[in-house]
């Protein structure tokens, strides 16, 4: 493995593409007039911020990634960078992301992308072999790309930032889980604990994901009540929410990994295809 590719992989580029998309929707949906290179800019300020959090993640988690299939022949285990190289990186991208959000947008954005970076980095990282409590924490910077978007086009924290937040924050419930579910052997190996409380793939688990599914469905009408998008996007989040919804009752009636692999692949298709009908809708 070159360098090159070591120090890509640390930024763990589809994660952290996925969450640069979803800050570009929030920065479309602020604007008065859609402005493609701004948007391409909060991509690149939120791939960097992002890849700089997911960086840290993998420093902290050395020892435990050797444990994981998964996880054993990242760059970190590999030995291919050191852990000094690691943090140079980290704090590299931390200062393009966020010189890139100060220069070209606000202060306000991002001065929340750093809160984002450190909740997920410091705090999230740390808890996930502690307690489950840590999928409510990993929540907070997961829902805030598009949030921190809202905040680059507008320079205000209103109502509507929220509202996409909140949308995006109520989504990594049933997405995390269901990643628990299916990786639970490697996860246990070492040590995390993803699943929520007692930790058992069982009927308990199997609720409270469909629990957290069900709610996304009220939650997606709310950016026609704010007036950010209109009926055809609010139908499409709608119908949406009932397909993903389907799949958490299929996995209560069953408890199976594939049922889980389903919610864990409808998790990926939900967002991006709810967040493109909100901007589609608005143009």
């Amino acid at each position: 493995m070159t360098k090159a590719r070591a120090y890509f992989q640390l930024i763990k580029f589809r994660l952290a593409l996925t969450v640069a998309f979803s800050s570009a929707i929030g920065y479309l949906l602020g604007v008065q007039a859609f402005d493609w290179g701004k948007a391409l800019l909060v991509m690149i300020g939120g791939l960097a911020v992002t890849g700089a959090a997911n960086t840290i993640n993998q420093i902290y988690e050395i020892d435990l990634d050797k444990l994981m299939k998964r996880t054993a022949k990242r760059p970190l285990p590999q030995g291919v960078l050191s852990v000094t190289e690691a943090w140079v990186f980290t704090i590299l991208m931390g200062v393009l992301g966020l010189g890139i959000l100060t220069y070209y947008f606000n202060p306000l954005a991002a001065a929340l992308s750093l809160i984002s970076l450190i909740l997920y980095g410091f705090i999230y990282t740390p808890l996930k072999t502690i307690s489950p409590i840590c999928v409510a924490v990993g929540a907070i910077p997961g829902g805030m790309p598009p949030l921190i978007g809202y905040v680059a086009a507008t320079g205000v924290l209103g109502p509507e930032a929220w509202v996409l937040f909140g949308i995006q924050f109520m989504w990594q419930f049933p997405h995390f889980w269901a990643i628990a579910w299916v990786l639970d052997d490697d996860y246990k190996a070492a040590g995390f604990k993803m699943l929520p409380s007692p930790g058992r793939k069982d009927l308990r688990t199997a609720f409270q994901i469909m629990t957290y599914t069900l709610l996304l469905i009220p939650l997606s009408l709310l950016p026609l009540q704010f007036n950010m998008a209109g009926k055809t996007s609010a139908l499409i989040a709608v119908l949406c929410g009932v397909l993903f919804l389907m799949q958490t009752l299929y996995l209560m009636r069953t408890c199976t990994k594939k049922a889980a692999m389903r919610i864990m692949f409808g998790s990926f298709l939900y967002l991006p295809i709810v967040q493109i009908a909100l901007v589609l809708d608005k143009m």
